[in-house]
């Protein structure tokens, strides 16, 4: 009995081969899209009066939806049952990280220009800056070991370390509840999203 793949499931899968082929560049570059667009931005004057301010905020921005949407991978591949968010999931971190790292160098070089005794101050009267500091912190060492050959290294400890992104999620979100001011509607969809994929992940380990 011959084993060959009938010509039309094969020709079946080219279509789903080439869409996933194409995946992972078409969101490379919608993710580093906005940093360009900052970027370009910021050369042309279209930040506004206070670009330090509008990097700040478009920044942390970025960096809170980038990890919101890597978070959203691992039960998206379990509702669809497909695969293909997996292979997402890791540059999306290191993308969240990447604006997570523009965000803070921007507060302490440009804005705090390196004053530890203003950086100080603010970490101890400012609670979300103080709860952004501990979010970032643990960021550091999750895209430290992001790489493959980490994850052989550290074996089951890598899986554990990288729980700690839900805590890092926990804190970023607080962070930008208790810096936001006025409008508290985008703050809260990121904090009720947060929950939603918190409690998906428990009612998966009870099952």
């Amino acid at each position: 009995m011959s084993s060959a793949v009938p010509a039309s499931a094969a020709a079946g899968r080219l279509p789903a081969l080439r869409w996933q082929v194409l995946l992972k560049p078409v969101v490379f570059l919608a993710a580093l899209a906005p940093f360009l667009y900052l970027l370009q931005a910021l050369f042309s004057g279209a930040l506004g009066p206070n670009p330090i301010d509008a990097l700040t905020d478009q920044t942390g921005t970025l960096a809170i939806r980038m990890l919101m949407i890597s978070l959203s991978l691992t039960p998206l591949r379990w509702l669809l049952k497909r695969t293909w968010p997996l292979k997402l999931r890791r540059m999306l971190g290191l993308f969240a990280f990447f604006y997570a790292f523009l965000h803070v160098s921007i507060y302490l070089f440009l804005d705090q220009q390196l004053d530890l005794g203003a950086i100080w101050e603010d970490l101890a009267e400012r609670p979300y800056i103080m709860a952004g500091t501990v979010a970032f912190l643990i960021l550091i060492p999750l895209a430290l070991t992001s790489t493959k050959g980490m994850v052989r290294r550290l074996g089951r400890r890598w899986a554990a370390l990288h729980r700690g992104v839900y805590i890092a999620g926990a804190a970023v979100v607080v962070h930008y509840v208790w810096l936001a001011k006025g409008d508290l509607i985008e703050p809260f969809v990121y904090l009720a999203l947060l929950l939603l994929l918190l409690a998906y992940r428990f009612v998966r380990m009870l099952r």
